[in-house]
């Protein structure tokens, strides 16, 4: 009997030291209530005590929450509808005014950041038309609306992180009147290109054509002065030749004479036979 009492006192030891301990892990923010009233919320990861019934403990996921939000409607600075899809990066900066201000309920805290992040793309977009949106770098974008919208996070608790934009579309309605005006724009471009590139291709031609004129006038200059040259060097050399003995050189002009006259057996030539013309054909010498 004394045994049995014995067991349950130590049962009843264990229980309650069980009671007045918990743990807080590194992934973990606790709250200390006493009584229902705030008392510490600085925990760091470890082993603490508590009083069981006078103190209760609330624990909070503090690793980093993605808050995936749905397509929405924005007005850009020219009045033109554009449907952004985006996601927001947090986690739990100061738990106790995550508790009181939202309850602790992630859920909420979500939803009131939904409104702080429309807010400030609102008021982002709403300074920009179509065309800095797309050409403007994203970096830039997410750089301003993480300013914008932590001091308003702050308020609930929470440490924004990152804010991307995944997508900016169009309307359907707006999209063909958009395309439209950036074919236009493209094809005017493409004209101005096709004229410079035609204005080139001329201007190149004629500066061909004027290089192909000098290059043939210089050519030709150069093959009569050479032929000149060597018509002069022939003349020469036949003189220095024919001058060395003047009979050898009026017998081979007869001979040529008359292989040229009489080329061709239906030719007729009417000569006085004693012509000089048939010198070589009387002569015995």
């Amino acid at each position: 009997m004394i045994q049995n009492k014995l067991f349950v006192g130590i049962a009843a030891v264990l229980i309650f030291g069980m009671m007045c301990i918990f743990t807080v892990t590194e992934t973990e923010k606790a709250i200390k209530f006493r009584l229902g009233e705030i008392v510490r919320d600085d925990y760091t990861p470890g082993l603490y005590f508590k009083w069981p019934f006078i103190n209760n403990v609330k624990k909070f996921d503090k690793r980093i929450q993605t808050m995936d939000t749905s397509p929405e409607r924005f007005l850009t600075a020219e009045k033109k509808n554009v449907i952004v899809d985006s996601f927001v990066k947090w986690r739990i900066g100061d738990i106790r005014k995550f508790y009181t201000v939202v309850a602790g309920d992630v859920n909420q805290a979500n939803l009131r950041l939904d409104q702080i992040i429309k807010d400030a793309f609102r008021s982002e977009f709403g300074k920009r038309d179509i065309k800095q949106l797309v050409s403007t770098d994203r970096s830039d974008i997410r750089e301003i609306l993480i300013k914008k919208t932590k001091l308003a996070a702050a308020d609930l608790g929470l440490d924004i992180l990152d804010v991307q934009v995944k997508r900016i579309d169009l309307p359907s309605e707006v999209s063909s009147s958009v395309y439209r005006r950036m074919e236009a724009e493209r094809e005017r471009v493409a004209r101005e290109f096709r004229s410079q590139g035609a204005e080139a291709a001329e201007r190149i031609r004629a500066d061909a054509d004027r290089q192909r004129v000098v290059i043939l006038a210089d050519a030709f200059r150069d093959a009569e002065k050479l032929r000149g040259e060597g018509d002069a060097k022939a003349t020469e050399i036949y003189a220095k030749a024919y001058s060395s003995d003047v009979e050898f050189y009026a017998f081979y002009r007869s001979l040529n004479a008359y292989r040229e006259t009489f080329d061709k057996p239906e030719q007729m030539m009417v000569i006085d036979p004693d012509s000089d013309f048939f010198k070589y054909f009387k002569s015995q010498k």
